[in-house]
């Protein structure tokens, strides 16, 4: 009985595999088909437009911190990788000098103020003289005016007796008397005369005076405003024995220590803002030709594995890397072999999710710039 089923078997058997084969092929030749034209529409709808590089870093405008002044470390207020806030003290330099100099210069102000004041109450004591001097100019020129009208007075009543003696009407002792008034009242016009001129010479005088107290007090008040100016330095000099972050960041490369003397310009350490990371990313010159400010970037970070960014084009460089570098190719000499050059794309990224990780400076991503214009990426991001 085995004998006869198992012909009967061998020869279904061979049929039955070429048509499994023949769904099997067919089943298969539909999933490509039905891939590829998946892959062809997500490449028509969006895959053309993206433009991905691997050459991009998270950076961020940190500063390296350095005093103003010289001194000795008083206290170092931070530790390694602390978060601080704008204008939180990081180091403390010893401020005892700083304080007797802020002292020293207090005091050399106010005796510059002093001196000034002196030689402004020395002005108004002369302006009260040269008003006082004016005053006796106009008596004397008054005593002038009346001598002179007593001098006229004198003349013609010389001049009357003379006539009249002439006419033998008058007595000759007569002419005489009004001759003697007449020179009398000559010498008193000479005397008024140069009482005025006296006058007026001692108002000069007391001019010159004024003008030697008035430069005196315009140098005594470039004494005051030098005086000033040192103050205002010394408190500035005791201010930046605090020295402070410029800004909100994490603490790095702290190489200060208490008790160091430290000089200006010296890097005492590094404040990182962190929240202000950005990305540069470095894509080739035949990836630029869609590529403008506005456009939204996907960004994976190769330090977290599966999350997400996203982040917006914020400006191109205005030249390629080998343009900004310290030897510069030429080629204009010798055999030239085509380069394609990089520029350098800075992405700002969009803070979108709360409890995502920290990116720090110095991380490698990968970014991918969807080229599409920004209103077609709004709506679409928007439906």
């Amino acid at each position: 009985m085995n004998q006869a089923v198992e012909p009967a078997i061998l020869q279904s058997t061979p049929g039955l595999m070429q048509r499994h084969r023949r769904v099997l092929l067919t089943g298969a030749s539909l999933v490509t088909l039905l891939g590829v034209g998946l892959f062809a529409g997500y490449w028509w709808q969006w895959g053309r437009f993206l433009e991905e590089t691997d050459d991009a870093y998270v950076r961020a405008d940190w500063v390296a911190v350095s005093p103003r002044i010289a001194g000795y470390v008083a206290q170092v207020l931070v530790e390694d990788n602390q978060p601080v806030k704008a204008g939180d003290v990081l180091v403390r330099l010893d401020e005892r000098d700083f304080i007797e100099q802020l002292r020293s210069t207090q005091a050399r102000l106010q005796q510059a103020r002093a001196a000034a004041t002196a030689r402004q109450s020395s002005l108004h004591t002369l302006d009260a003289r040269l008003g006082e001097q004016q005053q006796r100019i106009a008596q004397a020129e008054a005593a002038l005016h009346s001598s002179e009208a007593e001098a006229q007075r004198a003349r013609l009543d010389y001049l009357r007796y003379r006539d009249l003696v002439g006419q033998q009407i008058s007595t000759r002792q007569r002419l005489e008397t009004a001759s003697a008034s007449q020179a009398k009242a000559r010498a008193a016009v000479t005397e008024a005369r140069a009482q005025v001129a006296r006058q007026q010479a001692q108002c000069q005088v007391l001019q010159a005076r004024r003008q030697q107290v008035q430069a005196r007090i315009a140098e005594s008040q470039a004494r005051v405003g030098e005086a000033q100016a040192n103050l205002a330095l010394a408190r500035n000099a005791l201010n930046d024995t605090a020295i402070r972050a410029p800004f909100d960041g994490v603490v790095g490369q702290r190489k200060v220590r208490r008790q160091q003397y430290v000089m200006p310009g010296l890097p005492l350490l590094a404040v990182v803002p962190v929240e202000q990371a950005y990305v540069i990313a470095h894509y080739k010159e035949t990836q630029l030709q869609h590529m403008a400010p506005g456009q939204s970037v996907d960004i994976a970070v190769d330090s977290f594995a599966g999350q997400r960014w996203r982040g917006r084009v914020e400006s191109i460089a205005p030249g390629s890397g080998s343009v900004f570098a310290l030897l510069p190719p030429d080629n204009a000499t010798g055999n030239f072999t085509k380069i394609v050059q990089r520029f350098a794309v800075k992405i700002r990224l969009v803070a979108d999710e709360a409890n995502a990780p920290a990116i720090l400076p110095g991380m490698s991503v990968i970014a991918t710039v969807d080229t599409r214009p920004v209103s077609q990426q709004d709506s679409s991001h928007g439906g």
